[in-house]
Parts: structure tokens; C-alpha cells; sequence
């Protein structure tokens, strides 16, 4: 008995040392526009974290993979770092059915799973679990966003075009509900789906001026936004309409662009550039030393998500998920765009984004006559949440 104790006794301490180990994944190969910034600004929380002491005396690792931008790969990739890594969390994921996919593996395997990108709701409300949080605003808040602004226009006759997949389907979904709702008037004229990715530009912007719209919702991002603009300002399909396009303001979808970045289209977007609150200046010039770039909104998200995680397994005391889990219900967090609070009811951060309007510059655009929009204004009430949630999640 003697030994068994000694034996536990001198086990302790190295044991208590051990890292936390935090697996991450995403598109890092099929989107790094987005995702390399997103890793730059969780390693820039992971320097800050752990040169503070780390979390509950320990430091944190991070284990990062890419997801393959596919549903499958990602769950042999999520498997790989629970199973064989031994990671007591997951982080990521930036595709909406990506997200998806992991969210179901967390609730299978009882793992924490913050989704730090993926805007379908799906994952909070209709597919929600109790192991998978969200950080950005989804499809349904972006969209109230720019169906406020868009409720103002004088325009009745509406075209769309989206990626035909999870994220697309969405967003449309909740901006023509939301924009009906204030504006019953409106119709919906054209609708075109193109694969994600794959678009036919000129055969897409064809379609949308043929049905003579006044103004259009567009969902492409990517290489599909730079293939969208540049046909659709060749054949003159915006001359006179009103465009209102989600994500287009964020940089990493913008600076593709370069020079055609389309003038006063209506966004939601990211002002890198001219966001002055002493927190986000702290944050932009921390970034700016470790990396020589400016801040993207990957690099808020990424920056967001492992501060988020560690502040939790510092209340919970441990890194068991369900504890995790249930210490983050409810914890309020400070990011660079001020406080954030994940919601209990939903498992939802209250993170907004900003709206505001394209302006080209020589070789890239920039967001103007912006307006941060808090995301607790645009969430709907807990009692909802509740009818859409599956029952005891």
C-alpha cells in the first residue's frame, strides 16, 4: 500500500503539468484567405494565454489540422485528434455542412465543440446539442441585419444568387422571411443557385438581368464573388440597382477584388481600418507586431475562439466538456469588438458584425458609413429557441 501511494504521490505533479491540449481544424488548403488569418489570431491568444500562466496552472497546446472542406474528411480528422490525441476539445470549422458534421460527432462523443465560423443556424437551433457552441452570428442575424437596411430601398423586385449548398440556402431563407416581414411588398423575381465554387458567372448574371430586377441579394463569397462581380460589372447587370451582399465588407472576401470592388453595395463586413475603440486598437496592434498584416475577420474569430475556451476551463476548474460546457452557458467574454456573452438558451454568442457600404480604392476596397450591430438585437428570444431546439438539448 505503501508503494501504490508513494507511486500516486510522485505521479501528481508531473501529471499536473501536462498541457491542455485544444484540437482545432479547418479549411487551412480550400480557403486560406480566411483560415490563415484564423490561425494567426489564435496564435496570437495562445502567446497571450499561456505567457499569463495558462489555464488552471497548466499551458494550453493547440493540435491543428485541416478539415479537407468536406463533411467526411472532417470527421476522421475530428476523430483523429479526440481519439488519438487526446485533445479534451474541438475548435473551427469555417463551411457550413463541415460544421455540421462536427457538431454531430461532439454530441456523440460528449466532446465541446465551439464552431468558431459556420453561419448556418442549424447548428444552435434545429440541429443544436449540448456540446456545440457558436461564436459568430448566423445567417438569421446577418441576414435581420441587412433586411433592416434593405426594407428602406426603393425597390420591390428582387433577384438572389447564392451557393447551393447549407450556408447559401440559409441565408437566403432568413432574408426573404425578414424582409417580407417588413416590407410585404417585395417579390422575388429570379433565384440562381450556382454550385459552391463552381459558378457560371455569365450564365448567372445573364439570368439576373434578364428578370429586370431592382436590386439583388447576393450570397457568393470567394472565388465566387470574384467571378460574380467582374461579370455582372462587364455586362452592366448592377448599373442601377441596389445590391445587398453578405460578407462582401470582410476583407479576406473583399481584397480578392483588388480595384473592382463594386461602389455602395450594402454589407456586412469588417472596418479593419478605421475600428478605433481602445480595446479593438489594443487587439490590431498586438496582431500587427506578431504578424506585419493587418487583422482580418478570420483573425478576430480565431483570436475570440481560444480566449473563449480557455476563460471557461478556468470557471469550470476542469476540462471536462460537460463541465466546460456548462460554465460557458451564460459567461461573458470581452473580444475586440467589445463584450460578448454566450448565450444559455442557445448556446449562441451575442458577437455582432458591422454594416456598411463598399468603396473601391486603387488596389482594394474598404467598408464605409458603417454601424457596428450588436448580435443580442438581432437574436430571437429565448422562447422561440426553445420550440426550435431538438427536446432536451
Amino acid at each position: 500500500m505503501l508503494g501504490a501511494a508513494s507511486l500516486a504521490l510522485s505521479a501528481g505533479p508531473a501529471t499536473a503539468q501536462k498541457p491542455i491540449k485544444i484540437g482545432d481544424l479547418n479549411s487551412y488548403t480550400d480557403l486560406p484567405a480566411f483560415t490563415i488569418p484564423y490561425r494567426q489570431g489564435w496564435k496570437l491568444a495562445l502567446q497571450e494565454i499561456n505567457a499569463g500562466g495558462g489555464v488552471l496552472g497548466r499551458q494550453i497546446e493547440v493540435i491543428s489540422r485541416d478539415d479537407g472542406g468536406a463533411p467526411g474528411d472532417a470527421l476522421t480528422v475530428a476523430n483523429e485528434l479526440v481519439r488519438g490525441e487526446g485533445v479534451s476539445m474541438l475548435m473551427g470549422t469555417l463551411l457550413s455542412h463541415v460544421g455540421l458534421a462536427v457538431s454531430s460527432y461532439a454530441a456523440r462523443h460528449e466532446t465541446l465543440f465551439l464552431a468558431s465560423e459556420p453561419l448556418t443556424d442549424a447548428l444552435v437551433w434545429s440541429k443544436g446539442n449540448a456540446y456545440t457552441f457558436r461564436l459568430r452570428p448566423g445567417t438569421y442575424v446577418q441576414a435581420a441585419m441587412l433586411a433592416e437596411r434593405a426594407a428602406k430601398l426603393n425597390a420591390q423586385r428582387w433577384a438572389v444568387v447564392a451557393p447551393n449548398y447549407e450556408y447559401g440556402q440559409s441565408a437566403v431563407e432568413a432574408f426573404k422571411k425578414l424582409l417580407k416581414a417588413q416590407r410585404p411588398d417585395v417579390e422575388f423575381v429570379e433565384e440562381q443557385w450556382p454550385p459552391l465554387f463552381k459558378i457560371d458567372a455569365g450564365a448567372v448574371a445573364q439570368a439576373i438581368d434578364q428578370a429586370e430586377p431592382e436590386a439583388i441579394f447576393n450570397v457568393t463569397f470567394g472565388s465566387d464573388l470574384v467571378k460574380f462581380v467582374r461579370e455582372g460589372t462587364t455586362r452592366g447587370v448592377f448599373a442601377g440597382r441596389q445590391v445587398v451582399s453578405l460578407l462582401t465588407g470582410e476583407p479576406e472576401w473583399m481584397n480578392p477584388l483588388g480595384g473592382d470592388v463594386p461602389e455602395g453595395w450594402i454589407v456586412t463586413g469588417y472596418p479593419w481600418d478605421t475600428l478605433d475603440t481602445p480595446r479593438h486598437t489594443k487587439f490590431r496592434q498586438a496582431y500587427e507586431a506578431r504578424f506585419d498584416a493587418p487583422p482580418r475577420m478570420g483573425s478576430v474569430v480565431g483570436y475570440t475562439s481560444l480566449k473563449a475556451l480557455a476563460k471557461a476551463i478556468q470557471q469550470a476548474g476542469t476540462t471536462d466538456s460537460a463541465a466546460v460546457a456548462e460554465a460557458m452557458r451564460g459567461m461573458l467574454l470581452p473580444s475586440p469588438f467589445g463584450g460578448i456573452t454566450f448565450r444559455a438558451s442557445d448556446q449562441q454568442s451575442t458577437m455582432g458584425t458591422f454594416v456598411g457600404e463598399t468603396k473601391p480604392l486603387e488596389t482594394r476596397g474598404k467598408l464605409v458609413d458603417w454601424e457596428y450591430k450588436h448580435g443580442a438585437n438581432y437574436l430571437p428570444p429565448a422562447e422561440q429557441v426553445k420550440k426550435w431546439r431538438p427536446q432536451g438539448s
